[in-house]
């Protein structure tokens, strides 16, 4: 298991990372979500022990994770680290690149296990091209299979398909997280995407100005969030006094809901003008005005822009 123990850092005087303290067990997929600047990063290198810590311990299998001051290389065996640079040699193939931390005494072997990285991150057709001639997507898928080599106990990547086109994203993302779980390696990946935690992730960490403010299984992080901050990593949310949906009769109760937990009626508690219809494929994102406030919800249909309607909370779409 890693333990991360109330851990603290800065690579100044100044704090980034405040009172950390959390654990993972062995296999589990951890995404950390938050704002850019929040400290998400910085921690997964303080997880490899690229920087020494100013408090707090970080322990695997009880054992401490120790920085540069125990190190003359810094970083752990157990571990591999992606970050968003890749880390790549330019004027080598992708193969070469892949195969770099494998042992030339089996080379058929290596030749193996090679083809199988990168038939995980579809990219067997570039294996002799070098890695300057590839494009940002297929650098980073290359430094994806790279990291993979060893199979190490637990990976760490940041952004890991930032450059990747959406066609192809998808299809990597199930494909490297079913090999994880497969071969049972921890996973904790640094995202922006939401569709990292909620698909993929067997717990979320939030990360607030360096604080952990919350970590729970996925799907209890998205359909209960602690603030309106931690909802909004997962897109647009409304937040809406309770009194308007009849809820309550407190004034400063409020309740936060997605666009698609709101639906039109003939009759419902909120009545609200369409400003903006944004055309989402299967649906139409709506941004309405009621009185001052913007009300984002979602509808099957484009709706006439300063028509008014009446809007309710849909049951059926909440966990």
């Amino acid at each position: 298991m890693l333990a991360v123990k109330n851990i603290s850092f800065g690579y100044t005087e100044k704090k980034i990372i405040h009172n950390l303290d959390f654990t993972v067990k062995k296999g589990q997929n951890i995404a950390v979500i938050g704002e850019s600047g929040c400290g998400k990063s910085t921690l997964l290198k303080l997880i490899y022990g690229l920087f020494d810590l100013n408090e707090g311990e970080i322990t695997y299998k009880g054992e401490p994770v120790l920085g540069p001051k125990f190190h003359l290389i810094p970083g752990m065996p157990y571990m591999k680290y992606l970050a968003q640079d890749f880390d790549l040699m330019p004027y080598i193939t992708a193969a070469e690149n892949v195969g770099a931390y494998l042992s030339n005494f089996y080379p058929e072997e290596k030749q193996k296990r090679i083809a199988e990285l990168l038939g995980i991150v579809e990219m067997i057709e570039f294996a002799d091209v070098k890695a300057q001639y590839l494009s940002g997507g297929q650098q980073q898928r290359i430094a994806l299979a790279k990291v993979l080599a060893l199979e190490p106990e637990i990976l760490l990547l940041d952004e890991p398909f930032s450059h990747i086109d959406n066609f192809r994203k998808n299809a990597l993302r199930r494909n490297l997280f079913a090999y994880l779980k497969q071969k049972e390696v921890t996973c904790i990946v640094a995202t922006h995407d939401s569709t990292d935690a909620l698909s993929f992730a067997d717990e979320t960490i939030v990360i607030k100005g360096g604080r952990m403010i919350g970590k729970a299984p996925s799907k209890e992080i998205y359909y209960n969030p602690t603030d309106k901050y931690t909802a909004s990593l997962f897109g647009e949310v409304n937040e809406i006094k309770l009194e308007l949906l009849t809820l309550t009769q407190k004034e400063d109760e409020t309740v936060l809901i997605y666009p698609h937990q709101l639906k039109v009626v003939e009759e419902g508690p909120l009545k609200v003008v369409v400003k903006q219809c944004y055309f989402k494929g299967n649906r139409y994102l709506i941004k309405s005005a009621l009185n001052r406030q913007v009300i984002f919800f979602e509808h099957y249909k484009e709706l006439p822009v300063n028509t008014e309607v009446s809007l309710t909370v849909d049951r059926n779409a909440f966990g």
